[in-house]
């Protein structure tokens, strides 16, 4: 994470995530989402957002292997990485949550594969909340560089 150690926590599934403050644009609601046929599925398709067209990312289907199931709670958090906006649909969009250092923890669970998208994980008396890196969560995701040609094309 950063150095002011501040993130936007999330719900997704029925765990807490958190994606750090500096990589954070805006919490929209979700809405005017285009499908796009053909591309992967958990790309829901792309969205205009401050006229900027962006891909929106199920974090459901990312982390689960599951659609999001939408209703008033659900939120759109709008990040940046060095390549491209994008728009990740989760649960609920719950707080912005300062970690002290001291909280911060380095499973060893990270080195898996399928998730080296996890930066740390936030660890407090009474919960654990798993910390995503935007850049490497782009990176890891199949098809991305296709996506981001769309969305360039489209402008």
């Amino acid at each position: 994470m950063t150095d002011t150690n501040q993130a936007v926590v999330f719900q997704a599934g029925s765990e807490e995530y958190a994606l750090p403050i500096l990589s954070v644009i805006s919490i929209e609601k979700p809405e005017g989402i285009t499908a796009v046929p053909h591309m992967p599925q958990y790309l829901k398709g792309i969205a205009k957002v401050r006229d900027e067209l962006i891909p929106v990312i199920d974090s459901e289907m990312v982390l689960y292997d599951r659609a999001a199931d939408l209703d008033e709670k659900t939120r759109m958090i709008v990040i940046h990485t060095k390549e491209i906006s994008a728009g990740i649909l989760v649960k609920d969009a719950r707080e912005i949550l300062e970690i002290p250092q001291e909280n911060l923890k380095q499973p060893s669970l990270i080195a898996y594969q399928k998730n080296r998208y996890f930066s740390g994980v936030a660890s407090f008396d009474n919960r654990m909340i798993m910390i995503i890196d935007p850049e490497l969560l782009i990176e890891s995701l199949e098809g991305m560089s296709e996506i981001k040609e769309y969305v360039e094309n489209a402008r």
